[in-house]
């Protein structure tokens, strides 16, 4: 692994920066000779596009050193600001050294160049090159021009002294003592006497970064007039605030004054900066309260949905660590529900249901109920899911406080009706539980509105409530009556006479009468007249909903309104015993009900005879609770455990929530033996007061850089390219970055001889594009070189990458090709674990398109190390309940949810089932579901793949493990 190690070394060497780079494909067809010829010209445009010409080249490792004085003698003296701007990129870009590393005697005319244009009576042309040499990192170059840039200075116009005082910045950082060991005195000077708002600011960063005592000095003496600095001079004093506070943090009172007059700055970015700023300097409540102020007044004075996102992420930072501070402010904070963006509203609610408390809670009940008043308007985006969410913030808020319950549950019940019913039922259902004073009231309004309820899940859930909490003789006898009569009389399946009067009907109702008749006219003459009359409609049935879904074959519905009748005529025989005629009355309605649904379950059975099946087993056994007076014991079961466990059930659930929010309320854990930081003195993993206030830390983690680089998952991905009996070896080194893969490519040149124009010609296949194409290269004897290469990805699909190396002998001239092994990128690399809810599930699963179904074969016997092996292996998250998973059922269902870096969505359904007849193989399906073909098929192969990684499956190559096929057209699907 000696190459491998020798590419990591050179990874950690730090790159020269590039500063001049362009997104072509390849660079200029032009010859040197004819490149010369144009610049030689006495027009204009032919000389841009020479010089145009002449960078390409250059970047894409052309050398051209006939070229420079060429430049020198033509184009210098030209008036063309075009051609001037170019001539700044070709002095930035040209080699400036000899092969002895000295200073080419041509940088003696180049520096005379830069000299005059220094001294040239356009402020733009002067602007231009001052900004040029920030970027000049030749001493020699910048010595003889010192001098202008000093009286540059001093110049009349505001965009030369701007320039001037960046120039003097980066020459004192690079060569300070060197060339101007007077630059902080200078700056010093020029600030005080400066007016001009960008002149002063680019003054005061060269002062913070190479003389901060004077910086500190200089905003001490003018702290009241930073405001009228412009914005620019208040995101350097902030920058300057955390460097100073983060070396001595004794210097925070000194910059507090400050902070707080920057808070009511009309810039968003510096009124945002200054408070968490001001969050990280000082954690009193004062400090806390303005800042939390300010970034509510951000939040809704805001448009950009980003700045909303980032302003609520920092509450929710805030929060953590002062949460009865925040609470002052949480109505202003509700105000960002007015947004029309949904993440912006789920958002919003995540952060206000955390600082609810008493002294608020009716407040946020109020809001919340006009919230969802609203999502009746027309033309509102996302209406059903924004009510969802309302009505869960709505539960939370009546589990945390039972005292506003009976405020809110009333006004939801109006939506039992409309999309996000089943939402409000279930939340009803919860309450009636918790709440026992709530059940008769509730109950009466269930009553009232049961009659609109149009679906099947949310009448089940209705029939199940009532079933189970109407415990007084009246409200019984009112449920009984209510689901009576929007049940209809049995028997539920259509007659063909009453099929045919239908038909019937329709024939009528079909179209207008047309009647044609001749008539005459007054003039004598004769004319036809036609007559078109509507038929008269008749009176529509009015077919309740509950009545309508049976007649069209929802079994399930039939079994659980049958069960909800038996459960009332058993707590009415309790009450007035078995011979009472309304008693009776009950249960023989019962008993019809429950066959009517039976003969429907037979005359449906068949695409479903298994469901059925059981629908029937139920509705038999409701029966014989009926009828048979020797199963008192059975009786009391079916009327009571039904409720106790979902009592039990909404317990679990609690504790579960308890759990997951003591977990995330608990501090990180530091290993005795760990690393102490001395500087900030803290923990690691502390976050929201105790933030570092350094933005070279944030920028540190953002890109990744300050992880631990372990050699052991580098070399994981380290891909041998070439063969070691090839005169050239090659090796790679991917790194995924989200939506980029870098290539390092380490080429060793094995042959005694020198290889010149070596190029990796690369290229993809699948949704990646190479963005810089590698530059050619010169490798002496047993040399070897790093070659980079970027490449970007724009879906979740397993790609590959090919491609050869062309060299020339320079002893021989002859070009030689080794064609290098592919790349493969894994899917995994862009897929993460995610969470979602049920019904989100269910509806994206409906909603897909594609699926894609393997098929089970393995040698594992255990079904839930078959599922952990699955899990393991596709970072997926199981969404099923570990306590759905045990018991000794020889079956298992579970659904697996995963998101890509692209925002895709995985869906993946595990159905395995151990056969009893076949030494106890596995069997089953895994299907596959995704918006994109891509993700489904790379999903597939990867499942395929995890079956073979332990010797599961046959392992025969080129075996089809799953046929791709739109979701709709698939076999089975639901």
């Amino acid at each position: 692994r000696d190459g491998q190690r020798a590419l990591f070394a050179r990874m950690a060497e730090v790159e020269k920066s590039c500063t001049v780079l362009f997104g072509t494909e390849k660079g200029g067809d032009a010859s040197q000779e004819e490149i010369c010829k144009d610049l030689e010209s006495s027009d204009d445009s032919v000389k841009v596009a020479a010089m145009k010409n002449v960078i390409l080249a250059m970047l894409h490792g052309e050398t051209m050193p006939r070229v420079m004085m060429t430049v020198i003698r033509f184009c210098v003296n030209t008036d063309c600001h075009e051609l001037k701007k170019l001539l700044t990129l070709y002095w930035e870009i040209t080699p400036k050294y000899g092969d002895d590393k000295k200073l080419l005697p041509e940088m003696i005319l180049v520096c005379n160049a830069l000299l005059k244009d220094l001294h040239h009576p356009n402020e733009f042309v002067r602007g231009s090159m001052l900004r040029f040499l920030c970027k000049l990192q030749e001493p020699e170059l910048l010595d003889p021009l010192i001098p202008a840039i000093k009286e540059c200075l001093e110049h009349r116009h505001s965009y030369v002294r701007k320039n001037a005082a960046l120039a003097v910045f980066y020459i004192h950082r690079s060569f300070g003592e060197r060339l101007l060991p007077d630059g902080p005195q200078l700056i010093d000077a020029f600030i005080n006497r400066e007016t001009d708002t960008a002149s002063r600011r680019n003054a005061f960063l060269m002062l913070f970064n190479e003389a901060e005592d004077l910086a500190v000095e200089f905003l001490a003496s003018h702290i009241d007039e930073v405001g009228k600095f412009g914005d620019g001079f208040s995101l350097c004093v902030l920058e300057l605030t955390r460097k100073v506070c983060r070396r001595d943090p004794a210097q925070k009172a000194r910059f507090v004054r400050v902070l707080f007059s920057m808070l009511n700055s009309s810039s968003a970015a510096v009124s945002y900066e200054a408070a968490w700023t001001l969050v990280s300097l000082s954690s009193a409540p004062t400090a806390i309260r303005a800042a939390a102020s300010t970034y509510t007044g951000l939040l809704n004075s805001q448009s950009d949905n980003n700045v909303k996102l980032i302003v609520l992420t920092r509450i929710s930072e805030l929060r953590k660590h002062h949460a009865k501070v925040l609470q002052e402010v949480l109505m202003d904070l509700l105000r960002a529900l007015a947004s029309p963006n949904i993440d912006i509203c789920k958002k919003t609610l995540e952060v206000a249901l955390e600082l609810v408390g008493p002294r608020n809670i009716e407040e946020v009940v109020q809001v919340l109920k006009r919230e969802v008043v609203r999502t009746r308007e027309e033309g509102l985006e996302n209406s059903t899911e924004y009510r969802t969410m309302l009505i869960q913030a709505i539960h939370q808020c009546a589990a945390k406080f039972p005292d506003i319950a009976e405020s809110v549950v009333h006004v939801l019940m109006d939506f039992l009706s409309n999309d996000g019913a089943h939402d409000v039922v279930v939340f009803i259902r919860a309450i009636l539980e918790q709440y026992p004073a709530l059940r008769p009231s509730v109950l009466k309004k269930l009553l009232m509105n049961f009659a609109d309820m149009q679906t099947s899940n949310v009448l089940g859930v209705a029939c199940w409530i009532l079933g189970e909490y109407c415990d007084d003789l009246e409200l019984l006898s009112e449920a009984f009556e209510e689901v009576k009569a929007n049940l209809g009389e049995p028997p539920f399946v259509a007659e063909k006479e009453e099929e045919k009067a239908d038909g019937a009907d329709a024939e009528v109702d079909a179209g207008p009468v047309v009647q044609t008749k001749n008539v005459v006219l007054s003039d004598g003459t004769y004319a036809t007249q036609t007559t078109i009359s509507e038929a008269p409609k008749l009176e529509e049935k009015s077919i309740p909903a509950l009545r309508r879904l049976l007649i069209a074959g929802d079994v399930f519905l039939g079994s659980v309104v049958t069960c909800t009748l038996v459960k009332l005529v058993l707590r009415a025989l309790e009450m007035r015993g078995a011979g009472n005629k309304m008693v009776k009355e009950m249960q023989v309605h019962a008993l019809l009900v429950a066959c009517g649904v039976a003969k429907l379950a037979q005359v449906k059975s068949t695409p479903q005879q298994g469901a059925f099946a059981d629908c029937l087993e139920r509705i038999t056994f409701a029966c014989r609770l009926l009828l048979d007076p020797t199963v008192a014991e059975l009786r009391a079961a079916f009327v009571e455990e039904s409720r106790k466990s979902f009592a039990l059930y909404l317990e679990h659930k609690k504790a579960k929530n308890d759990t997951a929010t003591d977990e995330a309320k608990q501090a990180p854990r530091v290993q005795a033996d760990a690393l102490i930081s001395f500087r900030q003195l803290r923990k690691r993993g502390a976050v929201g007061a105790e933030l570092d206030i350094y933005d070279g830390d944030d920028l540190t983690k953002a890109t990744g850089a300050g992880a631990a680089m372990e050699l052991g998952p580098q070399l994981n991905h380290v891909y041998q390219l070439s063969g070691f009996a090839d005169p050239v070896y090659a090796e790679a080194s991917v790194t995924v970055h989200d939506y980029d893969i870098v290539l390092e490519i380490l080429v060793i040149n094995r042959t005694p001889n020198t290889l010149t124009n070596l190029t990796v010609e690369l290229a993809t296949m699948g949704d990646l594009k190479l963005v810089e194409r590698p530059q050619s290269l010169t490798i002496g004897p047993l040399d070897q070189r790093t070659i980079r290469a970027n490449i970007k990805v724009s879906s979740t699909e397993t790609g590959h990458i090919f491609g050869t190396i062309v060299y020339e002998n320079s002893s021989t001239a002859e070009k030689t090709f080794i064609n290098l092994n592919d790349v493969h990128l894994d899917v995994m690399d862009y897929i993460h674990p995610h969470t979602c809810s049920d019904e989100a599930f269910r509806s994206m699963w409906a909603e897909f398109e594609w699926e894609n179904k393997v098929a089970i074969n393995t040698t594992l016997n255990d079904l839930n190390d078959f599922l952990d092996h699955v899990v393991k292996h596709t970072n997926m998250k199981c969404l099923t309940p570990t306590s759905a998973l045990g018991g000794t059922s020889t079956f298992l269902a579970a659904n697996l949810y995963a998101k890509s870096i692209f925002g895709e969505d995985a869906l993946v359904n595990v159905s395995v089932e151990k056969k009893e007849d076949a030494d106890g193989k596995l069997t089953g399906y895994i299907r596959i579901r995704s918006k994109t073909q891509g993700i489904a098929l790379s999903l597939g192969d990867r499942i395929a793949l995890v079956q073979r990684m332990q010797g599961l499956g046959d392992g025969r190559k080129g075996k089809k493990t799953g046929a791709i096929q739109p979701a709709a057209k698939a076999e089975g699907a639901e």
